[in-house]
């Protein structure tokens, strides 16, 4: 009889080795995300974290899950992986963040279409340095190869993060009220929203990422910015100031986004000549030629995240922030709706 040929897993397309490999690697940027809580190293089949050194009277978890979406594509073709991990890690604590919770620690899902250790390393280390600023434990994830399921080179990723908050401090925006004080905090680009229409918009305009800017930057520069992740300098004023609610703008812009918080019967008024909209959004605003309400329902123009506060401490919160590094300033104010109007009021039209 013929002699059957045998086909290995590392045939089929999975290396187990080169995951090994990656494990190796990445165990000591892991290592230095630890915290408080943490419980054994990565290796195992769950991540433990123990709750009890936290202190905390009546703790809620909060638990959020995101991606990074089509970014991907863009760091791809740049072959710039350093980065997106920061995003994925700044889309889901800043989620938590808008509910006063403490970011405690962060899983992560990397699949492709066969592992090239030297992007995950890199991606994965991003992930490590976005943990270290907000804060939380990298604990665990996943990487899965897919052969035949993705374009070879290309991957994706999603990440799963856990907080906690003491049940008193959840901040649910329902004492939000007339007078009240909208503040800006300063996105460091479109984050990690709105580029399947940035992809269409570099399609149509023939421009390429190696392409310069207007201040000498490339596109890729411009683009591959990673999310600002604002855990550290919003949970320290919502130590000290009334905070009321709180937004992080992702897609859908602020449009979308500032109702989330809002209780019946307000609105939002944002005054748009507060700030400069950053040079990016203008160009994408000329190369789709976006009126208003599709620029700022796509992407977040400059503006990355929303606190509301009680009149009267707008200068504190701002003050504060802006000594932690993060640009802010008063855009607007909460009023009563009227009767058939927007949540979100764009002055001047």
């Amino acid at each position: 009889m013929p002699t059957k040929k045998t086909i290995s897993y590392a045939e089929a397309g999975v290396s187990i080795d080169r995951g090994n490999e990656l494990i190796e690697r990445i165990k000591g940027r892991v290592r230095g995300t630890d915290r408080p809580g943490v419980m054994g190293g990565i290796g195992g089949f769950g991540g433990l974290f123990d709750l009890t050194p936290l202190g905390y009277r009546e703790p809620v978890l909060v638990s959020g899950t995101d991606g990074v979406g089509t970014k991907l594509k863009l760091a791809a073709e740049a072959g710039r992986h350093d980065s997106v991990g920061i995003d994925l890690v700044a889309m889901c604590a800043n989620d938590l963040l808008v509910q006063g919770a403490e970011p405690l620690f962060f899983l992560d899902y990397y699949v492709c279409e066969s592992l090239d250790v030297d992007i995950a390393e890199q991606v994965i280390a991003g992930i490590a340095r976005g943990c270290e600023t907000a804060g939380c434990a990298l604990v665990g994830g996943e990487t899965a190869e897919h052969p035949g399921a993705f374009v070879p080179g290309e991957y994706d990723l999603a990440g799963f993060c856990v907080g906690i908050v003491e049940k008193s401090g959840i901040v649910t925006g329902e004492n939000i009220e007339d007078g009240d004080a909208v503040i800006g905090l300063a996105s460091s680009g479109p984050h990690a929203n709105g580029f399947s229409l940035i992809r269409r918009l570099l399609q149509e305009t023939g421009t390429s990422l190696q392409d310069r800017f207007g201040d000498g930057r490339t596109f890729a520069d411009v683009m591959l910015r990673p999310t600002t992740i604002y855990v550290k300098p919003v949970r320290e004023i919502l130590a000290r100031l009334p905070i009321k609610g709180m937004s992080h703008i992702t897609g859908g812009g602020l449009l979308e986004n500032i109702p989330r918080v809002l209780p019946e019967g307000v609105a939002a008024e944002i005054d748009l000549s507060s700030w400069q909209l950053p040079d990016i959004f203008l160009w994408l605003q000329e190369a789709g030629n976006l009126d208003a309400p599709e620029l700022f329902r796509t992407f977040n123009c400059g503006v990355g995240y929303v606190v509301i506060v009680a009149n009267g401490h707008d200068g504190e919160c701002i003050t504060h922030l802006e000594a932690a590094g993060i640009p802010a300033w008063r855009m607007g104010r909460i009023r009563m709706r009227h009767e058939g109007e927007a949540r979100v009021v764009l002055t001047p039209t």
